[in-house]
């Protein structure tokens, strides 16, 4: 393919990702963003003498000892957010069964949040990654920004294959010293030994969620859950090239599959909550904003 068409090509597919996320925020998404995230970060703004009727739980203890009388903590809500999306750019995101892969369904997550975002007046930065940092735009403001965003998703070559999904999360804690809302975007498909990925997912899941507020959105492709009857199929790791030759047309190696697909997936359920961090889940052959809004909806309640 030209150059002049690549570039073609890629404007087509932005506009097209824009105008799907971005109706969906003019509404709807916005406002939940707001009411979710805008609430939650706080900052100091003043320690002053306690008065009747102030929340006793406001106390500053160690400013209290030392004046010999009760002093409070006033807080008022961050004016501004800043939001991290890590994008995984990993070769498993590649695949897809039905129009749109990961890669694509990945882009439509991160430009809903970005625009989100912005509409609120927040800032909003990037990390791709695959088994190592491809890619950080650090946080910046407005539609352009949001645009450059996605343009680097959309653009990317990665350089690994692999997936580590600790290292971002410990590139966050070294460069973002201010509370930030952190969005890992991923399948969270990691190759090597699952229970070693796991222990150190959770560990630095729950390093980052002290300091930030991070949330885990994974998107997946149907035929990952569950096989289709057509036979032999050959299954490949995307990361790794090992492939493994199967009969589909068994009903119990069907039902294996799915049981192990099952298990893992509880598995990293019980490390992220275990690290006190929430989590959503979008499959390739659903639409994006939905999927969102019904987190929002739920993070709302307490109930993501």
């Amino acid at each position: 393919m030209k150059r002049n068409d690549k570039l073609v090509e890629l404007l087509e597919r932005i506009r097209s990702v824009e105008l799907a996320t971005h109706r969906r925020v003019q509404d709807l998404l916005a406002g939940q963003y707001r009411s979710v995230f805008r609430g939650r970060g706080v900052e100091l703004d003043q320690i002053r003498e306690y008065v009747p009727g102030d929340d006793v739980r406001a106390i500053d203890w160690n400013v209290t000892a030392r004046m010999g009388r009760p002093f409070v903590k006033e807080h008022i809500e961050e004016r501004q957010l800043t939001l991290l999306l890590l994008v995984d750019v990993s070769a498993s995101a590649e695949f897809g069964s039905s129009a749109r892969d990961k890669r694509d369904r990945i882009a439509e997550l991160a430009s809903a949040l970005a625009f989100s975002a912005i509409e609120t007046g927040d800032r909003v930065g990037l990390v791709l990654f695959t088994d190592r940092i491809e890619r950080f735009v650090p946080p910046g403001k407005g539609r352009r920004h949001v645009l450059r965003i996605l343009r680097e998703i959309l653009t990317v070559e990665p350089e690994g294959t692999g997936t580590d999904l600790v290292e971002p999360l410990e590139l966050v804690r070294r460069v973002q010293r201010k509370r930030a809302v952190v969005v890992m975007v991923s399948d969270f498909l990691e190759s090597g030994d699952r229970e070693v990925s796991l222990t150190r997912l959770q560990h630095a899941m729950r390093l980052t969620n002290a300091r930030h507020d991070v949330i885990a959105a994974r998107v997946r492709d149907p035929r990952e859950v569950e096989l289709p009857d057509v036979g032999w199929l050959v299954l490949e790791d995307a990361e790794t090239g090992e492939e493994v030759e199967i009969d589909t047309s068994r009903r119990e190696v069907r039902e294996r599959y799915a049981a192990d697909v099952r298990r893992q997936s509880e598995e990293l359920t019980a490390a992220l909550r275990a690290a006190r961090v929430d989590a959503l889940e979008v499959f390739t052959d659903e639409e994006v904003g939905p999927a969102l809004l019904s987190f929002f909806r739920r993070r709302g309640r307490g109930l993501s």
